[in-house]
């Protein structure tokens, strides 16, 4: 017992006893009013149950002001779901038909971020409670009064109860990235030209902050509207340039202007300009209002820069990290801006800000539209649980089995995303129910129907149930819940002691529809997915490479549109293997390492790479003529884009599970994809290309490499994750890097 209840406890139990406190109160409050002040023991359930379905058995994110306005939000949900599993529950196949159709669209609804994934399982519950025999519309009304009896004083013990303190917000968290990027671009624009390890350090961590597995889940902009789509733009945008300015080349020996040839502007003045725009875009997201002048004299400087003289290839290649700074801080100012004013923002150009006139039903549509589909790991566990549940619903009807409710709350909450996991759960949740349901068999054979027993043991195992719970595992927060149920069960009816062996059954028959499921519905998770998605991604960037190289050779008329070629069906299977990551990465990973060579982390940069080079090089953010690529620049960038490409097109074949490429790794270490060298009098064209083509050749190393091999501050923008949902091939996610870790699905984890 000693590890059970430790001397000094840690913060998971700290963490899990606040919230097992204010669950308790505001259930057992709920419970003993309506039951013993009222006598409604419909509405007392209802009162018990829902306390019990929002705060206990669902994980809703954010400090208690956040999750009570969140309960605020989902008592008509909680209503709707009441009154249609009440009037469903006429027939058997009606109750059936509902669970399927309401299973899986509040599963699904994990695609709308953390806060409605935290939510799901709390409402499944509020819909499978009123789902069972008896019929009785004319109870309807104490059903919604003690469902709402108990949400309301969980909201209640949420805003007084231990209150924990608010968590720093993501649009502050941006603001003091953006004024990192200032400080490093005042200090690049003396010698000795670059950041010194402390400051480097600082832009490092700031940049850090900003990534998902960082940042509280109810912080988190991963919802699908403007503002919150733009703040995810805004961070991504702001590591990003960070990013760039770490791995900014000094200027040739000799040079005095900006671009590193003599005679050009003054260096200060592009940095400078930088830096005023980062302070701008900080001083709006704190809730300042600038008057964006920085902004405008940026996009002048970088006109400037476009149209600089050529110089010697030390100079162009300056000219092309300077125009990636730049693009950055214009994309984090002006997503700053939509971040803070929403569609009232200054109309920005077509393009990567395709969002910011659109309004919340739209942006909700292509979200949910862009995730319908066997692809998308959201739709596969939605699938997944709503055949499950609705089986389950099905062999409790016609089976009459006692207490039914049992067989659907154990599928709901066992049922696991990979058929071994779920083996695992099922297995300890049975061992933790049978010890509960002989601890409630010798109970209730000692005390009969002493309900008074039953009153005053209920809230402290109600507390001890939800405090050890959660950080046990499943086979204590089974065997202890089993408890629980007996002893409320106990006082709306007399019980004897077949009750646990009731609970045994139902939770028997819920965990091996739960397992049966699991089997037949990928159950290998998001594993094979991950591989297929991922090999999907890498084919369509080589398509977006060669013909991203060929335009730039080619030259021609660049004038801002919504995508650069291609760009939509890449962002389409970004979107696909960044959702299968986050869920991959939650999963147990099994006795068996991952192959040597799988850095699923690296083939994702690569394809955010490839979206953000592709935009840059062919949409610009005004109407330019470009000239064509002369004789040996234009062949030496086709070419390199070709062997970028057939790299590509090798690690794809490797990854993907069903095809039969050989997939052990190549002998020895990969060697970096050779570039050419800089051909005499090649314009700024030529070495923009070549510096995005390096960035790829940086990542497919990683990729062919050791797994887990963290990206360097050159390998060009890292960032978070965007929220799960830039779908449908439609819409942009950003360009940064993502950052997932174990436990988030954002939804899927992230999130996506």
């Amino acid at each position: 017992m000693a590890g059970a209840f430790p001397r000094q406890p840690s913060p998971a139990y700290r963490t899990a006893g606040r919230r097992a406190l204010r669950v308790t109160i505001a259930a057992a409050a709920g419970f003993y009013v309506l039951l013993y002040g009222f006598g409604w023991p419909v509405g007392a359930t209802y009162a018990l149950f829902g306390a019990i379905a929002m705060a206990g058995l669902s994980h809703l994110p954010g400090s208690g002001r956040q999750r009570a306005a969140l309960l605020l939000g989902v008592v008509p949900v909680c209503w709707a779901l009441i009154t249609l599993g009440t009037y469903l529950s006429v027939r058997t196949w009606s109750a059936v038909v509902g669970m399927l159709v309401v299973g899986f669209a509040l599963a699904f609804m994990a695609v709308g971020g953390p806060r409605f994934a935290g939510a799901a399982t709390g409402l499944h519950l509020m819909y499978i409670l009123p789902s069972f025999p008896p019929y009785d519309p004319g109870s309807l009304g104490e059903r919604l009064a003690g469902a709402t009896f108990g949400i309301a004083l969980l909201i209640v013990a949420e805003l007084t109860l231990l209150p924990e303190p608010a968590a720093l917000p993501y649009r502050e968290r941006a603001a003091r990235a953006a004024d990192g990027a200032a400080r490093c671009a005042e200090r690049l624009r003396s010698a000795p030209y670059t950041l010194p390890e402390a400051l480097r350090s600082t832009a490092r961590t700031l940049g850090t902050e900003l990534r998902s597995s960082h940042v509280p889940e109810a912080e988190r902009p991963a919802g699908a509207g403007v503002r919150q789509r733009a703040l995810a733009h805004t961070g991504l945008a702001t590591r990003t340039l960070l990013g760039r300015l770490a791995a900014l080349p000094p200027p040739p020996a000799g040079a005095t202007g900006a671009t590193g040839a003599t005679g050009a502007t003054e260096q200060p003045d592009v940095l400078r300009a930088v830096a005023d725009v980062a302070e701008e875009a900080a001083a709006r997201l704190r809730g300042r209002t600038p008057d964006g002048g920085a902004h405008t004299r940026l996009r002048r400087v970088r006109r400037a820069l476009t149209t600089a003289e050529d110089g010697p290839p030390a100079a162009q290649r300056r000219i092309a990290a300077l125009l990636e700074v730049t693009d950055a801080a214009l994309a984090m100012s002006t997503a700053a801006d939509i971040a803070v004013r929403g569609r009232a923002a200054a109309a920005p150009a077509p393009g990567r800000f395709w969002y910011a006139r659109m309004r919340a039903p739209q942006l909700w549509w292509r979200r949910l539209s862009g995730h319908v589909g066997g692809r998308s790991v959201f739709f596969q566990n939605a699938v997944r649980i709503s055949l499950a549940l609705a089986a389950a619903r099905l062999i409790a009807g016609i089976d009459t089995l006692p207490h039914g409710f049992w067989v659907l709350l154990a599928t709901l909450t066992l049922t696991r995303t990979t058929v071994g996991e779920t083996r695992t759960t099922v297995r300890r949740a049975l061992t933790g129910t049978l010890v509960g349901a002989l601890v409630t068999a010798t109970l209730l054979a000692l005390v009969g129907t002493e309900i008074e027993v039953y009153a005053v043991a209920l809230p402290p195992l109600m507390l001890v149930a939800f405090t050890l719970g959660p950080v046990k595992g499943v086979g204590w927060a089974q065997a202890l819940f089993t408890i629980v149920v007996a002893l409320v069960f106990a006082q709306l009816a007399p019980a004897t002691w077949q009750l646990a062996e009731f609970r045994l059954l139902d939770v028997l028959t819920g965990s091996a529809i739960g397992a049966v499921f699991g089997l037949l519905a990928w159950p290998r998770g998001a594993h094979d997915e991950l591989r297929r998605s991922v090999a999907v991604l890498l084919r369509i960037a080589a398509e977006i490479v060669v013909a991203t190289s060929a335009r730039v050779a080619a030259g021609g008329r660049r004038v801002p549109v919504l995508d650069a070629p291609g760009s939509r069906s890449l962002q389409h299977a970004l979107v696909m293997a960044e959702s299968a990551y986050a869920q991959y990465q939650s999963e147990p990973k099994g006795p068996v390492p991952s192959p040597v060579g799988r850095d699923w982390q690296a083939a994702l940069i690569a394809g955010h790479h490839t979206l953000w080079g592709a935009d840059r090089l062919l949409v610009p953010p005004e109407p330019v003529e470009v000239p064509p690529l002369d004789g040996r620049p234009a062949e030496s960038v086709i070419r390199a884009g070709d062997r970028v490409a057939a790299r590509m097109l090798l690690s794809s074949a490797r990854v993907d599970p069903t095809g039969d490429t050989a997939e052990t790794p190549l002998p020895g270490p990969t060697p970096p994809i050779a570039l050419p060298d800089a051909p005499p009098g090649a314009p700024h064209a030529y070495y923009a290309t070549l510096s995005w083509l390096a960035s790829l050749t940086t990542d497919l190393v990683r990729l062919a490499g050791e797994t887990g091999t963290s990206p360097g501050p050159a390998a060009g923008p890292t960032g978070p994750t965007p929220p799960p949902g830039e779908e449908g091939g439609r819409e942009r996610t950003g360009r940064g890097a993502p950052a997932l870790r174990r436990g988030q699905a954002e939804a899927g984890d992230e999130p996506a």
